[in-house]
């Protein structure tokens, strides 16, 4: 009888036994798949985080790029605006260098008549003024009158004022200019420079009357493609961007081999 319960209960033991090891294997199985997991989204999140300092790297090096590029634009206009200052201011120089030739050349064919008239003598002294000692000493020279400036000493003069900053004083002399000579190849081009003045002053509502009397008052005049787009950019400072595409689009549509062009087509399309 006790052997038979010994045996009973070691089947019992071993069955258990079995059925233990059964059910484990399973759970061992979860767990390794479990592990796997875990170990896929640790590469994956490594692999993101990769990315990540990549496309950092690449957003710091395009704005670099960004950047150069953004200083080259900016150092090319500037050598454009000075090389284009002095072409004008090169211009005119010679405008005025031409001018004086032609004075010279007016003078010397008049052939100097009022330098070489006799000069009126003195009228004699009377008796009763020599008697008091009156009347022996010459009479005062008066000074002549200053010479009125040649058109273009005035423009240059006024040019010069405004390439140093000098807006007030240049603003004074393109007026007197304009008033002087209303009717001269340059009239125009000391309207216009009245609005660069006026705009370099900030006073933009101003710059942009100049250059409307310029558009209105001087319909053939060259400078109408550039006043077009210095009040465009003028309506900008204004804050009226619509109004200031209207003037870049005309200027594109109406000069469009002009230099104005291209800078009004820029403005229409900007590539920052």
């Amino acid at each position: 009888m006790k052997t038979r319960a010994f045996r009973g209960a070691g089947t019992v033991a071993a069955v258990a036994a079995i059925l233990l090891l059964t059910s484990a294997r399973p759970a061992l199985a979860a767990n390794r798949e479990m592990e796997r997991l875990q170990i896929q989204v640790a590469t994956l999140q490594s692999h993101l985080a990769e990315l990540q300092r990549a496309m950092a790297d690449h957003s710091r090096e395009i704005k670099r790029l960004a950047d150069i590029v953004a200083e080259q634009n900016a150092a090319l206009k500037k050598v454009l605006q000075d090389g284009e200052l002095r072409n004008e201011a090169t211009e005119h120089r010679l405008e005025e260098i031409a001018e004086r030739l032609a004075h010279v050349s007016e003078r010397l064919s008049a052939g100097g008549g009022s330098a070489s008239a006799a000069p009126t003598p003195a009228a004699p002294a009377s008796p009763t003024a020599a008697s008091r000692g009156e009347g022996t000493a010459p009479p005062r020279a008066t000074p002549p009158p200053a010479a009125a400036p040649l058109p273009g000493e005035l423009f240059s003069q006024a040019y010069a004022d405004y390439t140093r900053g000098q807006y007030d004083l240049a603003l004074q002399e393109f007026g007197e200019y304009l008033k002087r000579f209303p009717d001269t190849e340059r009239t125009d081009d000391a309207q216009y420079w009245i609005g660069v003045c006026r705009a370099g002053k900030q006073q933009y509502a101003e710059a942009i009357a100049a250059w409307d009397a310029l558009i209105s008052e001087f319909p053939s005049s060259d400078k109408r493609p550039d006043a077009h787009v210095k009040k465009g950019g003028a309506l900008e400072k204004l804050g009226r961007r619509r109004e200031a595409l209207t003037q870049y689009r005309f200027v594109v549509d109406h000069y469009p081999n002009s230099p104005a062009a291209k800078i009004a087509g820029d403005k229409l399309n900007p590539t920052q």
